[in-house]
């Protein structure tokens, strides 16, 4: 972990890291000027979700570190869990 994450870290501390994850599903869908993208990574049942403002290259194999933090959406009453990624690396 480098410097900068152990700051950032510190400084958040709702802020989680997962170093060397394998990406298992990544998609990319147009939202107004963003371009959502979802990961599913091996071992975990929860989508990985952040935004970009390009198009990115396919992430489906690679090892990725990600620094990102729990989220909660209620739709229709049921709630769904999804991990918001602030930060994503390849390793």
């Amino acid at each position: 972990m480098n410097r900068d994450t152990k700051k950032l870290l510190e400084k958040n501390k709702q802020l989680n890291q997962l170093e060397g994850a394998k990406v298992e599903s990544h998609v990319q869908r147009e939202s107004g000027e963003w371009f959502l993208n979802t990961l599913m990574l091996v071992g975990y049942s929860v989508p990985f979700q952040y935004k970009r403002k390009k198009l990115y290259k396919s992430l489906i194999g690679a090892q990725v570190n990600l620094t990102y933090y729990p989220v909660v959406e209620s739709v229709a009453g049921l709630d769904f869990e999804s991990m918001k990624v602030v930060r994503i690396r390849r390793s």
